[in-house]
């Protein structure tokens, strides 16, 4: 059974059956030109204001020194207020139903929230570059997130394409190794007569560590990854198609999050909770612009 709830009731009641930054490029190219005369004679600022949502999605991997592939769907929402939600699915595994899928499909997925520091260039032939680091709350391949390093150097390519360079963990050799990711910014398009784009973000938090969850949706996307202690993760996609309105395309795990009520939004209150199953979720971004 599902429940949303504000500060003063239950507003809606539905059984649940599960169908209801990274930072853009524009973003970092914007807080390139304005910011670097405010920090010019310091070494760093730290940068984690609100910004606008973005939809990333990733064009390849190149872990150094061989050559760019992609072998995922990797789709990252990110929030006005830095929450995010990254989910990573291997394109060789086929699914096992219509958007459903087997573990074995899952790359990696992950959610959290992010920050940026201007870093000045060392010479005037060079250009100021921005350090990302995305702190994780969640993540499918650890539990122990609090030791999880997620961190990159960002390059902006053309307008809607980011170059990330940095070093990370190989799940293929085991080996801390050297990358380098394009992403590619997707328009965020409405949903909405008025054109307005909506975002919502759920977090499940407050059970010791033992559940953790977070949803977030921008315009045509919501994604979500929930873990129950060290066993139990569910994860979740849909996106949303003019003619055929929102269809799942990734749903991983036994559990339930509030996607659905994340897609319709129009019950939810900012600071309202969603009771679903044993578990309360609340409402930390709710918004259209």
């Amino acid at each position: 059974m599902l429940y949303i709830v504000n500060e003063h009731n239950v507003v809606a009641t539905a059984e649940s059956g599960g169908d209801f930054p990274r930072i853009s490029n524009a973003e970092l190219q914007t807080s390139l030109r304005q910011q670097y005369s405010l920090i010019a004679t310091r070494k760093q600022t730290h940068h984690r204001r609100s910004m606008a949502p973005s939809i990333s999605k990733r064009e390849n991997i190149r872990w150094l020194p061989e050559k760019p592939s992609e072998p995922t769907t990797t789709i990252v929402v990110t929030s006005p207020e830095n929450r995010f939600v990254d989910i990573r699915m291997l394109n060789a595994v086929p699914d096992v139903a219509p958007g459903v899928q087997s573990f074995t499909a899952l790359d990696w997925a992950f959610a959290g929230t992010s920050s940026s520091t201007i870093i000045p260039p060392r010479s005037t032939d060079e250009s100021p570059t921005m350090h990302s680091t995305w702190t994780h709350w969640i993540d499918s391949r650890y539990t122990n997130v609090e030791n999880v390093t997620d961190e990159g150097d960002m390059f902006p390519l053309t307008d809607n394409r980011t170059l990330e360079k940095g070093s990370m963990l190989n799940p293929d050799t085991g080996k801390v190794t050297e990358y380098e990711e394009v992403w590619n910014d997707e328009k965020v398009e409405s949903q909405r007569e008025d054109g307005k784009v909506d975002v919502v973000v759920l977090v499940l938090d407050g059970y010791e560590g033992k559940a953790t969850g977070m949803v977030v949706r921008v315009g045509q996307w919501c994604q979500g990854v929930m873990r129950v202690g060290d066993n139990h993760v569910v994860v979740e996609r849909w996106g949303w198609e003019a003619k055929m309105g929102w269809r799942r395309e990734v749903r991983l795990g036994d559990m339930w999050m509030p996607t659905g009520v994340a897609m319709e939004a129009k019950d939810l209150v900012m600071g309202g909770k969603v009771v679903l199953g044993d578990y309360e979720w609340r409402v930390v971004e709710l918004s259209a612009a």
